[in-house]
């Protein structure tokens, strides 16, 4: 058993005060729309007794029918999808990827389906709609990014400004305003992104204040939120033989000051996405930046996360000084997810993610995404919840917007983070985890708590128990009682590979 933590209340210390703790989610474009999207494992696969291979080169692995499957559109109507959505209350929608640059927006019906040339796929206006109606109907705010691909640069030129339009007058004519916008999807990865072919720095800072230039006209209520960029920091394990590796070694990353170099039109809120590494899937393309399951515990790869804010924390201080930093896209691995993602083994990576950002920052973290994919929180088509939905579901219920300093507590290996609490009450919620697949951990709590002790049946297991209770689904759209325990004040054995949330008055 490792040595015991003793928990405070008395002596915390505030670091922050933080707008909203919250965790929001991405709806992917391709969801929208229908078409490709990353193929989903095997049982066996996420049961990690059977190994994901990939048997041709790795080249344009969009078109890859090892890697991608077609999907028809997201059914944003199905009242599970909902009602769960509806009771993560994380208050935003983001609608974007790399997808969503290469979209053709046929809101007057002229393609009959037909794609346009420059373009890979068509919104139609019963899908936007969809959209509006799914963000009205779970009280959420929406964030998108527009398209920026060869269909929008007639003869090469400047970003015409076609599209922005239609989606932007035909939201506000719907009823739903577009809250905040990001210019498009990863651009320090250009044509990889969906940019035109040889797309360049410059051309993007062009872009950018003419795409953001309009908006501060016409929508000056929408934020501008940029530069939405990947790969500046961590892309896999935190040492000095491969940090930094990645997605660098699959194409032609620009810096974020390269990117911004030229740019005159402000943005509200700074941008950046996170991965922890990349999914099996891409594994033999970029093997410096994809991780074992065996390693999820580590302290390496828990430590990715909190280094991507520290990374990010200063090129906010310089292109949004004094404004918020969003993480617009967040997960286990870029390429669709590991095999592990939709199991109990990447809830520590979550709520690590969580308590390490607020942490050191203040703003959103948007994961990918609510329900497409392995990293999904809900299961594809079906839309059962995942352990991460659960979560993430008890995070965004109990951890308020004071964040207190644990940096004096010795935490013999486990990840402690405090709040004040989120129903307003005099108190605090901590969340310690408990990385150790091995060991118990001794805990000593100053006061009588509400405990919320999460763990499973094996580290791969597709549901998460609740204080011994298996959380699933009762009925159609019924989600269980997160109901806590009472634990008295004194020592308590928190079980190995767990996490806890104990609510203290």
């Amino acid at each position: 058993m490792k040595n015991g933590i003793t928990l405070e209340v008395d002596s915390l210390k505030r670091i922050r005060t933080v707008k909203d703790p919250r965790i929001s989610y991405n709806i992917e474009m391709t969801e929208v729309t229908g078409g490709s999207f990353w193929k989903a494992y095997t049982k066996e696969q996420i049961a990690g007794i059977q190994p994901f291979i990939v048997r041709e080169p790795l080249e344009n692995f969009t078109a890859m029918e090892e890697l991608m499957q077609n999907f028809p559109p997201i059914d944003l109507k199905n009242e599970r999808l909902r009602t769960l959505a509806r009771a993560l209350d994380g208050g935003w929608v983001r609608v974007s990827g790399s997808w969503a640059t290469k979209t053709y927006y046929d809101f007057d019906g002229t393609t009959g389906g037909k794609v346009p040339a420059g373009y890979q796929s068509v919104l139609t206006r019963e899908m936007w709609s969809d959209v509006l109606d799914f963000v009205r109907a779970v009280g959420a705010k929406l964030l998108i990014s527009v398209s920026n691909c060869e269909g929008d640069h007639p003869d090469g030129g400047p970003l015409d400004l076609t599209q922005t339009r239609k989606i932007f007058d035909f939201s506000h004519a719907y009823g739903v305003d577009i809250d905040a916008a990001e210019f498009m999807n990863e651009p320090n990865m250009s044509e990889m992104s969906g940019a035109p072919r040889g797309y360049t720095a410059k051309e993007y800072a062009r872009d950018h204040d003419i795409f953001f230039g309009w908006v501060r006209e016409h929508y000056p209520r929408c934020l501008c939120v940029g530069p939405c960029a990947l790969g500046d920091g961590t892309m896999g394990r935190v040492d000095a033989r491969t940090r930094g590796a990645g997605i660098g070694s699959m194409t032609r990353i620009t810096a974020t000051p390269a990117l911004m170099q030229g740019v005159s039109v402000p943005l509200d809120v700074f941008s950046y996405h996170y991965y922890n590494g990349v999914s099996e899937r891409l594994a033999s393309l970029m093997p410096e930046g994809h991780w074992s399951g065996e390693d999820a515990l580590s302290d390496a790869y828990l430590d990715v996360a909190p280094s991507n804010v520290r990374t990010y924390l200063p090129l906010r201080d310089r292109y949004v000084p004094g404004g918020p930093m969003w993480v617009t896209e967040s997960g286990d691995a870029g390429g669709g997810g590991n095999s592990w993602a939709s199991t109990y083994l990447d809830v520590f990576r979550t709520l690590h993610e969580l308590g390490s950002f607020y942490t050191l920052s203040d703003g959103i973290i948007f994961h990918n995404t609510l329900a497409s994919s392995d990293y999904g929180f809900l299961q594809h088509g079906s839309f059962l919840p995942r352990p991460n939905y659960f979560a993430v579901l008890l995070w965004n219920t109990l951890m308020g917007t004071t964040v207190y300093d644990c940096q004096g507590i010795d935490t013999v290996g486990a990840r402690v983070f405090c709040h004040s609490r989120r129903d307003g009450k005099e108190g605090v919620v901590w969340l310690v985890i408990n990385p150790s697949a091995d060991a118990p951990l001794a805990l000593t709590l100053p006061r009588e708590a509400d405990a919320y002790v999460l763990d499973a049946a094996s580290l791969r297991a597709p549901t998460m128990r609740l204080n011994g209770s298996e959380l699933r689904l009762q009925g159609e759209a019924s989600l269980p009682p997160l109901l806590s325990i009472k634990q008295a004040a004194g020592c308590m054995i928190l079980p190995r590979a767990s996490c806890a949330f104990f609510v203290m008055g």
